[in-house]
């Protein structure tokens, strides 16, 4: 029997993967704004009560991470009460719930890979609120799958980190990257793949929280001077000839960033039976499908 799965998010880097994808897994129903806002309780309850789908993906966040400094409530509304309103509705449903998180829970002090059982201390705003929506769902929702990812990068879209080094890159001579954050840069399709491929596994036994993102590590510095290596073999328009590599200190945001914030991915891929590809890798082909107009 064909299962019914809500995509709440269906517009952001995971959620356009995942319309792509979950059709081939079920009667895939995806939601956005105005249809559903995560600010208004009232609308997602409505909307997960008239469809009683029996998974349901959240892939909507508020990720402005300095922004959420100065809009607390705002990030709180849709990073905490929401995740908790949809663990309420889910677990009235006996709905699965899938429900993507962050590697911002971590303060970045612990110079080896976070392990799922590591004790967590988000920095920011932004990483309490993932927090807080991680802690209702696991008070809430019985079967529950919590997939925590880091320095996720997407086709579609504008605001991430490869488009934006690729503007910069075309308007600018020398560009300045932080070069002592350490994690692991992620493209947005391989995090839509593997929430494909843990759906026909879902059962009571797998709940709990787990973490994705690509294998291999960088800084911030290394992942820009890749995507310039990159972009230049496939023939991207660039002006930039110096890629200088700067402390946080000398680049300060509102919002306090992990220093290392690598995530250990053993316990999926034991489930998958299958390990991440390579950061590197997967940046070639997300822009081999830039190149040819993929994204958005």
């Amino acid at each position: 029997m064909t299962k019914s799965i809500l995509l709440i998010g269906s517009n952001g880097q995971v959620g356009k993967e995942l319309q792509k994808i979950l059709p081939y897994y079920g009667n895939l129903i995806s939601v956005e704004r105005p249809t559903v806002d995560l600010a208004q309780p009232d609308t997602l309850r409505n909307v997960i009560r008239s469809k009683q789908p029996q998974i349901i993906i959240n892939a909507a966040a508020y990720t402005a991470v300095d922004k959420a400094e100065s809009e607390p409530e705002l990030a709180s509304a849709i990073n905490a009460i929401a995740p908790l309103i949809i663990a309420q509705e889910s677990q009235k449903l006996g709905s699965f719930l899938i429900h993507i998180s962050t590697d911002y829970v971590f303060d970045g002090n612990r110079y080896r890979p976070y392990q799922e059982t590591d004790a967590t201390n988000p920095l920011s705003v932004y990483g309490k609120t993932k927090l807080a929506g991680e802690e209702a769902i696991r008070e809430t929702c019985a079967h529950h799958l919590i997939l925590r990812t880091a320095w996720v990068y997407g086709t579609f879209g504008k605001s991430n980190f490869v488009k934006t080094m690729l503007r910069l890159g075309a308007e600018r001579q020398e560009i300045r990257v932080v070069a002592d954050q350490i994690g692991s840069p992620t493209w947005a399709q391989d995090i839509a793949i593997v929430i494909a491929q843990i759906i026909p596994q879902l059962t009571s036994e797998i709940s709990g929280t787990y973490h994705y993102t690509n294998s291999g590590i960088a800084s911030w510095y290394d992942f820009a001077v890749a995507i310039f290596e990159e972009a230049q073999q496939l023939g991207f328009p660039l002006t930039v000839e110096r890629i200088v590599p700067i402390t946080t200190a000398e680049y300060p945001t509102p919002a306090r960033r992990p220093a290392y914030s690598v995530l250990a991915c053993g316990k999926i891929s034991a489930i998958l039976e299958t390990h991440p590809p390579h950061w590197r890798q997967r940046l070639r082909q997300m822009l081999r499908d830039l190149k040819i107009g993929h994204g958005a």
